[in-house]
């Protein structure tokens, strides 16, 4: 039972629990890094039962469990507490005196905002979320809600063993990511974001996101896995290409390269399948 990759597989489960708390606690960036760790944890465990040939079914069950919790459940707090913030952003914008309204630590921001939506939910105390918005942000809970089918249905899926069928677990938390971290980051200079970013982050954008990578993961669309039956590049083109671009836009665009890395990924996938399809045509 407690082989080294299922403790590999606990730890992936207990770096989701970890970013669930801090997502509610405000330290959105901790978070986003304790799911950064759990996908590694997440690689680890395969890696490390493969080589000790420990494989079992226990430890697919485990890591089913534990991935529902790390690219599932916490992903999902996280954008609620995204898409909670992004109902009302005047707080991040500085007034004629040059002055936040929040004027304070980052986390103390987001734990306000957090509180003030509490009173106005629960004790319909009267402020900014006192009205039907209020509601919005559990649209973020669709997220378990389809990784819950995602991963059942990985588990049981005899297709997926050289492709991934639908957008894995993961790769959407990976994307989901993005919108805290970057956050978290330019939150100091938010005055000065371009109107694009402010209706990026604006919460029905982020209710949208959550909802369209949510289907994703349940679709049918067959996706690159990035199992290699062999290092040459004919057969593995569009696998190169992903990492060789990967690598030179993770130094260059920084938090930008998530979203780039990630739409890249579809992309190629997309033109992977009409390629397959055409081959099959043509033999």
């Amino acid at each position: 039972m407690f082989t080294i990759a299922n403790i590999l597989t606990a730890l992936n489960l207990l770096c989701g629990v970890g970013a669930i708390i801090f997502s509610l606690s405000g330290r959105l960036d901790w978070a986003v890094y304790l799911i950064g760790c759990a996908a590694v944890f997440d690689f680890l465990d395969g890696f490390v039962a493969r080589l000790t040939k420990s494989n079992s079914l226990m430890g697919k069950q485990l890591d089913s469990l534990a991935d529902l919790v790390s690219f599932g459940v916490a992903p999902g707090i996280l954008m609620f507490v995204m898409i909670l913030i992004g109902i009302d952003q005047g707080g991040l914008f500085k007034n004629s005196d040059g002055i936040q309204t929040y004027n304070g630590a980052m986390q103390e921001y987001v734990v306000a905002q957090i509180i003030d939506w509490k009173a106005a939910f629960f004790y319909g105390r009267n402020n900014i979320y006192n009205a039907s918005i209020q509601y919005l942000p559990f649209v973020a809970l669709i997220i378990p809600f389809f990784a819950l089918f995602r991963l059942a249905k990985f588990n049981i899926d005899e297709r997926q063993t050289d492709k991934f069928i639908g957008v894995p677990t993961p790769t959407a938390t990976i994307f989901f990511c993005f919108f805290p971290l970057y956050f978290w980051f330019e939150l100091p200079n938010w005055t000065h974001q371009h109107a694009l970013i402010y209706s990026l982050f604006d919460c029905y954008t982020l209710s949208i996101v959550s909802v369209l990578f949510s289907i994703l993961m349940v679709s049918e669309l067959p996706l690159i896995a990035l199992k290699f039956k062999n290092y040459l590049f004919k057969g593995n083109e569009l696998r190169y290409v992903l990492i060789l671009t990967s690598l030179i836009s993770i130094p260059i665009f920084l938090v930008w390269s998530i979203p780039i890395i990630v739409i890249l990924y579809l992309i190629l996938s997309i033109i992977a399948h009409i390629q397959y399809q055409r081959h099959e045509i043509q033999s």
